[in-house]
């Protein structure tokens, strides 16, 4: 089964619908590459992708193995290279609602991170830079 349709609506600007759901995802080029930057970037989604993947994965770890990651933040941020243009890196910052976890269960989470299946079909020349935070309980 096919997993999106895409339509380009013109405009520098494209609209691919989920097909099992049908939600909906609106993109446009970047303002630094002819577009108005008012939707998601294919390479926003593409950086973003990585840190909704971790989550997932590591929330299928957690889970697993009895614990939860509820309310667990993620900061993406892409670096863009030139020449060509490219995503070179991809900075990933996680942070913890708290610091209750055990030393098993930090690493896996980093190895569940690391592990997630958009960060292993990335090409290794794309740098991922992961920070893990774990604040302290209150």
């Amino acid at each position: 089964m096919e997993t999106s349709r895409i339509v380009y609506l013109g405009q520098l600007r494209t609209e691919a619908e989920h097909v099992r759901s049908g939600n909906i995802i609106v993109t446009d080029a970047p303002v630094d590459n002819q577009g108005k930057g008012e939707f998601f970037s294919p390479t926003d989604l593409l950086a973003t992708s990585l840190g909704v993947c971790m989550l997932t994965i590591m929330g299928i770890s957690a889970q697993t193995h009895g614990f939860d990651i509820d309310g667990t933040k993620i900061s993406v941020t892409k670096v863009m290279g030139t020449n060509p243009r490219r995503v070179v890196e991809v900075i990933v910052e996680l942070t913890f609602p708290h610091n209750s976890y055990s030393q098993k269960e930090r690493r896996l989470l980093e190895l569940a991170a690391k592990e997630c299946p958009v960060a292993n079909s990335l090409h290794p020349d794309l740098k991922q830079t992961i920070k893990f935070n774990f604040l302290q309980s209150v």
